[in-house]
């Protein structure tokens, strides 16, 4: 095994040889699709070091039985100088057990990768569009766009460890009713900046004090010239000013979370390039857009509903329930019509796409889905992969009850003050702690807890652990050393047996586009340092550092200084420092 392939790696090349050699035999049919076949670490450890579903997964398709193709891949795979025993486990599990030596190469490979450890050539440097956040440019951001914000940005660092190219996408949604708000708002701030009695901020407009200095500083541009001016000839000015001055809180308050997006997609700029009307186009020379009536809302009469002829697209044909309408009556274009534009111009730069949606969206994610699916396949191809990752809310929480809220905005909890209050690194770790389509309670006073509980805290003291002791071995003279690692016990291999499934872990949250599995894996490979720390504490000759055996205190320090590299590695996909002390 070479320092730059991974144990997992190379067992699952040595099981691709073994189904090779079957081939060659004439024991299996050549040509199975061998894209389920998998090699893991078996659930119960105590089966052994890594596990494959081989004989499972092509058994029925090579029209064999199970355990008999278990048995011929058992007979190749314990050729291997590494297998120190192979056991069929039911109708055809095969778990392995592998020497000791093949672990401790595995944790030299650590050392040797460093930062590199684990990183993978899987993507092959293709194009992943993913798309987060994209808050309406109405305000600052909250924290209701603070969960989507992390997924999204720990998922695009993910990716883009796996081998894929990222671009990181916010989409402005500067089009639509809400800007019109927003002038409106930022025009009684503009009259109150020039001095004027304004009184309550008026019922339907925006009242957070976020926007005083964008009234201010349209005073100062245009002094009163649109003071007392009809609406017609502010508007788009004062919409133009104000988004813009939106966008630049909203980037900042990103740049608390360290999240940058390369590319700011606005919504006006697509419809007023045509790039909507081309959408259609296309859609109608497709026959998957027509001009048709819906049928009456549930509950409506019809006295009180009018019919009305509007492009439809054929979603129905999709698994919808009804086919959908991508204009408004009055010719406007629907959130779904400028959502089909806007996917079709984002495929045309990415091999795949992710946007990462609230909840409260579900609805339309079939239909989109389908949209896309449409527009993005040519002529005899595949369309482009396409995926919608939803994300719930996170309720806020101190002192066992909800979080007031914020003066500043108005009517919600603003992003900047949660992070001003517990950190960055805090904010984000947690909103990974959970699956994204599951709730949440961001609880004030747990999250800056000293527990076990709280895995921020869990996983940042692992790696204090670890660098403490290693200053502490400085000092007295002592330094990591990989020379006499065959020292090393059950227990310490069974450190390295967990270190050793991150670069596999990488390739599967990056397939399955979850970041929060990494989250995970940094707290269980937390505990497992804590519980061997522990050890320690119990049985002094288990302690890292063994004052009187010198090569076996360099062994465990060159075990503990990999262990802490591999949560660095961790927490940077996540976007979260690793702390040197606590």
């Amino acid at each position: 095994m070479s320092a730059n392939q991974t144990l997992h790696a190379a067992f699952s090349g040595h099981v691709a040889a073994a189904l090779d050699a079957l081939v060659a035999a004439g024991t299996l049919a050549p040509g199975l699709n061998r894209s389920a076949v998998t090699v893991e670490p078996p659930r119960d450890p105590s089966h052994g070091d890594l596990a494959t579903n081989a004989a499972m997964v092509l058994a029925k398709p090579a029209g064999l039985n199970p355990r008999a193709l278990a048995e011929a891949l058992v007979a190749e795979l314990t050729k291997l100088p590494a297998v120190t025993g192979a056991e069929i486990a039911g109708p055809g599990f095969i778990n392995l057990r592998v020497e000791s030596a093949a672990w401790l190469d595995e944790l030299r490979a650590i050392g040797a990768l460093g930062d590199g450890y684990g990183r993978s050539a899987m993507g092959a440097g293709k194009v992943v569009n993913i798309e987060y956040v994209s808050a309406n440019p109405t305000g600052p951001m909250h924290m209701g766009h603070c969960r989507g914000a992390v997924v999204g940005d720990a998922l695009a660092s993910l990716l883009e460890f796996a081998g894929h190219g990222v671009t990181r996408e916010y989409y402005v949604n500067d089009a639509g009713a809400q800007v019109q708000v927003l002038a409106r708002s930022a025009h009684v701030r503009y009259r109150e900046a020039l001095g004027q009695e304004v009184g309550a901020i008026p019922e339907g407009l925006y009242p957070g004090e976020y926007l005083i200095p964008v009234g201010q500083a349209l005073a100062a541009e245009f002094g009163d010239t649109y003071a007392a001016a009809p609406e017609a000839d502010w508007l788009a000015l004062f919409r133009t000013r104000a988004v813009a001055a939106m966008m630049e809180m909203i980037r900042q308050d990103l740049a608390r979370l360290g999240i940058a997006h390369d590319v700011f997609s606005s919504e006006a700029e697509l419809q007023a390039s045509g790039k909507v009307d081309a959408a259609e186009a296309w859609l109608r020379a497709h026959d998957l857009v027509y001009d048709g009536v819906l049928e009456a809302p549930k509950g409506k009469t019809p006295e009180d509903w009018e019919p009305v002829e509007l492009p439809l697209f054929r979603s129905t044909r999709f698994g919808d329930d009804q086919d959908r309408p991508i204009k408004k009556s009055d010719g406007t274009w629907t959130y779904f019509g400028a959502d089909l534009a806007y996917h079709f111009q984002k495929a045309q730069a990415a091999d795949a796409l992710v946007d990462i949606w609230g909840a409260d969206h579900a609805g339309t994610v079939k239909r989109i889905k389908a949209a896309v699916a449409a527009m993005t396949a040519a002529e005899g191809q595949s369309p482009k992969p396409f995926e919608v990752k939803l994300v719930q809310m996170v309720q806020l929480l101190k002192g066992g009850q909800p979080f007031k809220m914020s003066k500043r905005a108005g009517t919600f909890v603003t992003l900047a003050d949660v992070v001003e209050m517990v950190g960055k690194d805090v904010v984000r770790f947690t909103m990974l702690t959970r699956k994204p389509e599951a709730q949440m309670d961001f609880d004030f006073d747990k999250v800056v807890e000293a527990s076990k509980d709280n895995p921020v805290f869990y996983v940042q003291y692992a790696h204090a652990r670890i660098r403490s002791t290693l200053r502490k071995a400085a000092a007295e003279g002592l330094a990591p050393s990989a020379d006499a690692l065959e020292r090393l016990g059950e227990e310490e291999l069974g450190l390295v047996r967990l270190a050793a499934q991150f670069p596999r872990l990488v390739e599967a949250a990056a397939t399955a586009r979850e970041p929060h599995r990494i989250a995970f894996y940094l707290y269980d490979l937390a505990g497992a340092l804590h519980s061997y720390w522990n050890l320690g504490n119990d049985r002094p000759e288990k302690r890292f550092i063994v004052g009187s055996d010198a090569s076996l205190t360099g062994a465990r320090l060159f075990l503990a200084a990999q262990i802490g590299q591999l949560i660095r590695n961790g927490l940077a996909v996540l976007g979260v420092e690793a702390v040197e002390e606590m």
